[in-house]
């Protein structure tokens, strides 16, 4: 039996400028943090040459033959079959999916179970990737073989875990910049962050294909937008990388306000509602974690006004959800072929009756 897990995120400033549409004319920039809620995938053998699929979270459970001829588009369990599709093999096995954290909150999701899938699949198979090619990989079939309108840094996030700085070059190419600093800031910095469901999921691909069409055509409301949250995210590293945060809390409100205006989905009247009741009671700054329309409500407070706002919030019916930073991203949890009898292992270990244990 094979486990697999990966860590959804959150992230600071730079969304958006991760869209090839924008990068490959300016180069874009994210800073994120993967938390510790996570993506999972089971992978067990099987002897029948059929690979049977089940994903909790969309409660679908579906049994495939030959992969090769069938299409993604149209079918519930898009992800998994891009990505078998993608690798090429014949694979017999049972996989089995679940999240933490339901798709459509902003969270980065679907990039989180497409790393992990592709990470189990890939040890199964013997042929390990590293972090980059994780990332890379998922981005490519989630962009080009399931044609979603998505950017790169949910992949890299879920790979590399971690607080990262990174940056997306005109030619594709990316750098991912693991930020160090004190481990007491990092800590201070996790303490500050508060995250609320605002209880409503959303489909970003509205959003995000409507910012890509603007940003092609160079519109100027959303390239300004989008050129001042780029330049936000480096500040917003140097603030971070410095202990200053509070001052990263106040560029926190900066790109959020910059983010709204690169297009009209962004922000809704509730979150808007949300987000200045929050600021009223002391929050420095915040966002919406994704592309916007929904989600997960991320705010900073300092210690002093925390309870204030967590009152507020609660007085709203909008739940807290308690998170740490993950350090680890995309990895194997169990790994252990005597589980499901592999003939590799499992099949070749012998049990020995108590009596005989007792006389070794």
């Amino acid at each position: 039996m094979l486990i697999v897990r990966s860590p959804v995120r959150i992230s600071f400033a730079g969304g958006g400028t991760d869209l090839p549409a924008y990068y490959e004319q300016f180069g874009g920039a994210v800073l994120s943090a993967a938390i510790n809620k996570y993506s999972y995938t089971v992978l067990g053998q099987r002897n029948d040459d059929r690979i049977q699929v089940a994903s909790s979270d969309l409660r679908i459970l579906e049994t495939w033959r030959d992969v090769a001829v069938m299409s993604p588009q149209g079918n519930g369990l898009d992800i998994p079959l891009a990505v078998l599709k993608d690798i090429g093999r014949d694979i017999a096995a049972d996989m089995f999916l679940v999240s933490e954290i339901p798709p459509g909150t902003g969270l980065g999701v679907s990039a989180s179970v497409c790393v992990s899938i592709l990470k189990a699949l890939s040890t199964h198979l013997h042929g390990p990737l590293s972090a980059y090619d994780l990332a890379e990989r998922s981005f490519h079939i989630t962009r080009n073989k399931l044609r979603r309108p998505v950017g790169k840094q949910d992949n890299y996030a879920a790979a590399f875990g971690g607080l990262n700085f990174m940056t997306f070059h005109s030619d594709g190419a990316t750098q991912v910049e693991p930020l160090e600093f004190d481990p007491g800031v990092s800590r201070e910095l996790q303490s500050n962050l508060l995250l609320y469901f605002t209880g409503s999921a959303h489909h970003s691909s509205t959003i995000l294909e409507e910012q890509e069409k603007s940003t092609r055509r160079q519109a100027a409301t959303t390239l300004e937008a989008l050129h001042e949250v780029r330049v936000l995210a480096d500040r917003m590293r140097d603030a971070m990388s410095s202990g200053k945060l509070t001052t990263f809390g106040l560029l926190l409100d900066q790109a959020w306000r910059a983010k709204k205006r690169a297009s009209s989905g962004i922000s809704t009247p509730r979150i808007d509602q949300l987000y200045q009741l929050a600021l009223d009671h002391g929050a420095l700054g915040g966002k919406i974690t994704g592309a916007g329309g929904g989600g997960f409500l991320l705010l900073y407070c300092e210690p002093d006004r925390k309870q204030a706002v967590r009152t507020a919030m609660a007085a709203e019916g909008i739940s807290e959800m308690a998170f740490a930073f993950d350090f680890q991203g995309t990895q194997v949890i169990v790994n252990d072929p005597f589980i499901t009898a592999d003939e590799r292992a499992g099949s070749r270990r012998t049990f020995l009756s108590a009596s005989a244990a007792g006389e070794m």
